[in-house]
C-alpha cells in the first residue's frame, strides 16, 4: 500500500509520461493538443480520462445540472452513435442520468479497462496501450461532428 504521497506521485508521473508519450501526436485538425485535458469547445462536455488502482476509463460525460439538458445532449450523441463506433471500432457502454463518484447526475459514454493499476508501472504499456487509439479516435470523431453539438 502507498502512502497518499507516494500514490498522487505515481499518478502524475503515469500522467506526465502519458502526455510526453503523446506530445508528437497532433489532432485530426492538424493542431498540437493536450490530450489528457482535451477540450471539447463544448460547457459541460468532456473527454474523460481515468486510471485507479482497479481499472482505466475513457469516457465521454455530459456534466450539466439541466437533467433535460444532459438527455438532450445524450440523445444527439444517440444519433451519431454509428459514426462512434465506426471511429472507435467498438462499441460503449451508455449511461444516461448516473452518479459521478462526488454523487453528481451526469450522463456518459465510456468504455473500461479491468485489472489494471496506474500504480503497477508494469501496466503503463496497456493503460497508455488502451487511452492513446481510443482518444484518437474520440478526436477524429468530434472533428465531424462538433459543429452540431455547438449550435
Amino acid at each position: 500500500m502507498y502512502s497518499k504521497e507516494q500514490a498522487a506521485h505515481l499518478r502524475q508521473t503515469f500522467w506526465t509520461s502519458f502526455g510526453q508519450y503523446m506530445r508528437p501526436v497532433i489532432s485530426t485538425s492538424g493542431l498540437k493538443i493536450n490530450w489528457i485535458n482535451y477540450k471539447t469547445g463544448v460547457k459541460h462536455l468532456y473527454f474523460k480520462l481515468q486510471a485507479d488502482n482497479k481499472n482505466a476509463v475513457i469516457a465521454i460525460e455530459i456534466t450539466h445540472a439541466d437533467k433535460e439538458l444532459q438527455q438532450l445532449f445524450f440523445e444527439q450523441f444517440a444519433s451519431y452513435k454509428n459514426i462512434l463506433n465506426s471511429a472507435l471500432k467498438e462499441a460503449w457502454i451508455w449511461q444516461l442520468h448516473t452518479a459521478d463518484e462526488y454523487g453528481k447526475t451526469i450522463s456518459r459514454i465510456y468504455t473500461e479497462l479491468e485489472n489494471v493499476s496506474v500504480y503497477n508501472q508494469h501496466d503503463w504499456p496497456q493503460l497508455i496501450s488502451f487511452f492513446k487509439p481510443r482518444i484518437i479516435a474520440l478526436d477524429e470523431f468530434w472533428e465531424d461532428v462538433k459543429y452540431a453539438f455547438q449550435a
